[in-house]
């Protein structure tokens, strides 16, 4: 339903914009979540329906992954990569990915599984979070966290900038308590929880947040960008899951 803007850029990438009209792209990317959630939905009663399940995904999170090959992804006025621009609602698909390929490889060995989970979630925390010690990111997300309850007060202690800075440092100390955690797992928890709050309070967005919201479709590119974020809960969630998972003597080595 109407234009959407992120996906004119990845048929742009591919040349393929002047093939057919937007809202067939459009209608094209909405009929593959649609059955990827009708999939999931039957491989839980039917899980050998999940390789199945993986592979919608995979082609699902490469084909916007790969646009990220194009220039319209970063910042060209503060020098390209790795600052990103619109690519930052891409990066999010690396999360997508991951917890597709363990679908597709639910035997994967155990520390491998742990990684491919957990490194969607790093990259994410790392770039966006360093994102946030620059000028336009501080200004990019002023609106969002004017408009949130749970966030707002800091601009009555701190300038944009300022306030910034400590989310971008709060995302970077995550990553690292992550990283510990996987060796020290008496930090699973703290770690979980800590970086997890940075995609729960993204979702409440979708309330405090007008913009988020389109009377036509539903959710405008902004919320689309902010909902993507349940991606990085799931990876989560099985980061602990597969932690868990670990023999007593794997968790001591």
């Amino acid at each position: 339903m109407g234009p959407h803007k992120h996906i004119t850029l990845a048929t742009d990438f591919y040349s393929a914009s002047e093939l057919l009209p937007a809202s067939v792209f459009n209608a094209m990317a909405a009929l593959a979540f649609i059955a990827s959630a009708i999939l999931a939905l039957l491989s839980i009663q039917t899980p050998s329906l999940k390789p199945l399940l993986g592979y919608l995904l995979v082609t699902i999170s490469l084909v916007p992954l790969v646009s990220l090959f194009a220039e319209t992804r970063w910042i060209a006025s503060m020098g390209g990569f790795p600052v990103i621009g619109s690519g930052q609602g891409v990066i999010k698909y690396f999360a997508l990915l991951s917890i597709a390929i363990l679908f597709i490889k639910p035997q994967l060995p155990h520390k491998q599984a742990i990684w491919l989970n957990i490194a969607p979630v790093m990259l994410v925390l790392l770039w966006i979070g360093g994102m946030k010690f620059t000028a336009i990111e501080a200004k990019g997300i002023e609106d969002l966290v004017l408009s949130s309850p749970l966030m707002s007060w800091m601009y009555q202690l701190w300038d944009v900038q300022t306030t910034s800075n400590l989310i971008g440092v709060y995302d970077l100390v995550a990553v690292v308590l992550l990283i510990a955690a996987i060796y020290y797992h008496k930090l699973v928890l703290p770690a979980i929880v800590m970086s997890g709050m940075v995609f729960v309070v993204t979702q409440t967005f979708l309330i405090s947040f007008d913009a988020s919201i389109s009377a036509d479709t539903l959710l405008t590119s902004t919320g689309h960008f902010l909902i993507k974020d349940l991606w990085f809960i799931a990876n989560l969630i099985l980061f602990y899951l597969l932690l868990k998972q670990q023999s007593p003597e794997k968790k001591t080595a």
